[in-house]
Order: structure tokens, then sequence, then C-alpha cells
């Protein structure tokens, strides 16, 4: 007589499924040592957000899951994305009405902000990735600190894609793609790229000394049309001001 073989709670058999290993065995829920180091540095005075960025690359990060009873919700301004019946993903809507996603480094900081959120731990990517689904602009590291840290939608994109993070001003593939972007606009001599913002850029452009004002008009008018089109200015851009100086 063949015997029932093992099988889940659900009746589906363990027989020739393959279990990955959990890459989080052992977790003490401390934060990630690089991490750490950066968010001091910032608080220090001494660091900078892409300093954070990438750090958060490598970085096991805690998202905050809540018990949800029926359509009542422990947090009531939160809203969630569902997980199952009893479980969702917090999500926060700020009073801009931009949506955020609450991420944590530690169990520490994330019981600060609400000690009876689950941690579950997962990639940084992952949680990017997260963020974008759920249809959040940033992520909101270590909301109730002890450095709390808005990561911006570049930022987040970047992380989820699992490639490096420059702020615009900063970014070579960007300063090429704006600069030929704008090469074909009469009396534009040169382009240069200013911070604006965490991760927005000034753009400056320099234009031939002594236009009309109707020339200037459509230097600008122009510069803007070819600005918009460039597709890593959406991509990697939060905010964009145009200043225009004499060559």
């Amino acid at each position: 007589m063949t015997g029932t073989p093992p099988a889940d709670s659900a009746g589906i058999p363990w027989q020739g499924r393959r279990l990955t290993p959990q890459p989080f065995a052992g977790d003490d829920g401390r934060p990630d040592p690089g991490l750490a180091a950066a968010l001091a540095a910032v608080d220090a005075g001494a660091g900078t957000l892409a300093d954070v960025v990438a750090a958060l690359g490598p970085a096991r990060l805690l998202v905050p899951l809540v018990a949800v009873v029926g359509d009542e919700h422990p947090l009531p301004t939160h809203q969630r994305g569902d997980l199952g019946a009893d479980l969702a993903l917090v999500t926060l809507t700020l009073r801009d009405q931009r949506r955020v996603l609450p991420v944590f480094s530690s169990v520490e900081t994330l019981t600060r902000w609400d000690p009876a959120a689950r941690p579950v731990p997962v990639e940084s990517g992952r949680a990017a990735q997260a963020a974008v689904a759920e249809d959040c602009e940033d992520l909101l590291l270590d909301a109730a600190g002890p450095v709390a840290l808005t990561v911006p939608r570049p930022a987040v994109w970047a992380l989820g894609a699992g490639r490096p993070w420059t702020p615009p001003a900063l970014d070579g593939e960007l300063r090429a793609a704006l600069e030929a972007a704008v090469r074909p606009v009469p009396d534009v001599h040169r382009l240069d790229l200013e911070p604006y913002g965490d991760a927005g850029v000034r753009v400056e452009i320099y234009v031939t000394a002594g236009l009309s004002r109707a020339e200037l008009d459509a230097v600008v008018h122009a510069v803007r049309a070819l600005v918009s089109e460039v597709e890593l200015v959406a991509e990697r851009v939060n905010a964009l001001q145009l200043r225009v100086l004499p060559a």
C-alpha cells in the first residue's frame, strides 16, 4: 500500500519542489554596517545623499507589514498594498500628496516608528521595485529617525534597476544627452549643469550676448522643447531649472 506523499498545508506535495536558501538566515536585525556609517556621516554633516544611496545598493532593508482586520487598518493615515487577508504593505501619503514607501535600516528604527509592524527583510533593489509597483515616488528611510532620509525617485529607479545612482549635475551621460539636444540651436555656445535640490538639475546655457528680447525668447523656447524630449531627463531628474547666461 502506497502512503500519501508529504505535502504542505494546502495539500501540495513537497516532492519535486526546489527550496531556495533563505538569504537573510541569521539576520539579527541590526543595520548594514556600510549603511549605518553613511547615515552617521549625513547626521554629522559630512555625508551626502549619494553616499547613502551607494550604501543602500548592497544593503538589506526592512519593509513593514501591518495587520488588517476586515476593512479596518490600525494606522488610518497609511495606505496599503494587499499581501493577503491579514497583512498589508504600508505606504504613506505625505502632505504634498506624494506617495512614499517607508523602509528601515534596522529593527530598532522600525520599532521606533511602529512597534506593532512586522519587519520583513528584503534587498534594497526589491524594496525599490516594490515602491514603483505601489506607485510610490520615493523611499522614506528610517521615518522616525534618528536619521530620516528621503530617497528620491531617480535614485529609487536606479536601485530597482541594480545600477549606481549619480546626482544629475554629475551625470556624464545626462550632460552628453543634453548637449546633443541643444547643439542645433543657434546662439547656444555651451551648457553647464549645477545641482538643484537633491535630485534636480539647473541647466545653464550660455548664449550670444546682445540678443534682442525676441531672439532670446526664441532660443529659450527651442531649448525647452528639445530638453523636454531627452529621455534621460524623465528617468534621472526630479526637477529641472533653465538658466540663460551670456557667453
